[in-house]
């Protein structure tokens, strides 16, 4: 039986694969004289004004992914797409043709701004006068790179084999004291965030690269529990699927979420077992010291940035493939938005008096999480910005996934 369902799969990818095409990019610009994004102007959660997108291409749009306030407008040939002010990059899906990731600074424009309008050209290969290179978004890489300045030094990452294929990238903070709450970067803080007090870790950890992937998840697992779910194909038929594609589609890159915090715990439990490592989740701690970029901080009020933009997927429904924004100080992506991360310790208020490895309330009834999510406002998605929850079964949200600590 599972012969004849990999053939059906087999056949199903190579008879795609003979029929879809590629997209190119004719052109990417503002177009200056056109008020559109005024006169029929679209509004973010926000209640912000959107950038609004024209796309112009003779055949079917199916989807648009990144921070688009939808549904798509259809216009003749042009396909409106409303994003939110400072977008920097978004996906088109067209009938019949691979997807196409379209970064606007390879155009000349670092980012959308409101009530601004833009023309993207698209044609398909091979008919464009004027080709655009689309190898870097046909990459047969299945996890997105971003290059990022703040990328670490080599020695300072590891990466460890679970199952399938599958593996963990983690990334070394080194021991060192901040201060931790809303420090005076950060815009209109809640009372939960103070008083500010001085926290020293003594000992170098590791946290992830990345959140918990639905991939990994489903590799030490056997199931996949989110919402949004993008791991369909198996490890085998994924690597088939791109090398007979020649495309990334970031089946397994998409973090898993609808998890619990006590599901978190029988995953890391698991994962030891496979690994014969001793994972878990960071501290609260541990978590925002990360997060602020560890030694190495500076200064932001979001996980690699003062502009929400430029790292966060935020005021959005659009869940995302991890590692897509910039990453923070040390190479950790997605710590502001897309999911909130579960952290270990118990909610509880702050205390005025400096603390070591601290690990948050003795007791309580509900478990920390940070970061904010892609549905959140910019505000709850300041690295100082907490909330909880309860532990239990009873409380899993497709805004609340996790990502993993080590220590060394």
């Amino acid at each position: 039986m599972k012969r004849r369902i990999l053939f059906l799969l087999l056949s199903l990818l190579l008879s795609f694969g003979a029929s879809a095409q590629k997209l190119a990019i004719e052109s990417f610009s503002l177009a200056a004289t056109d008020i559109s994004a005024q006169t029929q102007q679209r509004r973010d959660l926000n209640d912000e004004p959107c950038a609004l997108v024209k796309v112009q291409f003779v055949g079917d749009i199916l989807d648009v992914e990144g921070n688009v306030i939808k549904p798509l407008a259809k216009k003749g040939n042009e396909t409106w797409v409303y994003l939110t002010h400072g977008s920097r990059q978004m996906q088109v899906t067209a009938k019949n043709y691979l997807p196409l990731m379209i970064k606007f600074a390879d155009y000349g424009v670092a980012s959308v701004e409101k009530n601004r309008t833009y023309v993207l050209v698209l044609s398909q290969v091979g008919t464009s006068s004027n080709q655009a290179d689309v190898s870097s978004t046909n990459s047969t890489s299945p996890t997105p790179r971003p290059t990022s300045p703040s990328t670490p030094a080599s020695n300072d990452v590891i990466t460890i084999p679970v199952k399938d294929g599958i593996s963990i990238e983690m990334i070394k903070v080194e021991a060192g004291s901040f201060m931790m709450g809303a420090t005076s970067e950060m815009k209109d803080p809640y009372d939960n965030e103070r008083p500010v007090h001085q926290v020293t870790l003594t000992n170098d950890y590791y946290i992830g690269k990345y959140e918990v992937t639905q991939a990994l998840w489903q590799a030490v697992m056997g199931n996949n529990p989110s919402h949004f779910q993008r791991n369909s194909l198996s490890a085998k038929t994924d690597s088939l699927w791109q090398a007979l594609m020649g495309c990334k589609f970031y089946v397994k890159n998409y973090p898993v979420e609808t998890v619990s915090w006590n599901d978190c715990q029988e995953f890391i439990s698991k994962l030891n077992s496979l690994t014969g490592r001793k994972f878990r989740l960071p501290t609260e701690a541990e978590w925002e010291y990360a997060a602020r970029g560890g030694k190495k901080s500076k200064g932001y009020q979001y996980s690699g940035s003062s502009k929400v933009y430029d790292v966060a997927w935020y005021n959005t429904y659009e869940i995302h493939p991890v590692g897509l924004k910039q990453a923070n100080e040390l190479g950790i992506y997605d710590m502001t938005g897309n999911v909130s991360e579960w952290c270990q310790d118990w909610y509880g208020p702050y205390s005025s008096s400096s603390q070591t490895n601290p690990t948050g309330a003795s007791s309580g009834s509900q478990r920390v999480y940070r970061g904010g999510s892609r549905y959140d406002k910019a505000r709850n998605c300041r690295l100082s910005c907490r909330f909880g929850s309860s532990q239990d079964n009873s409380y899993r949200s497709d805004i609340l996934g996790f990502r993993l600590a080590l220590s060394e």
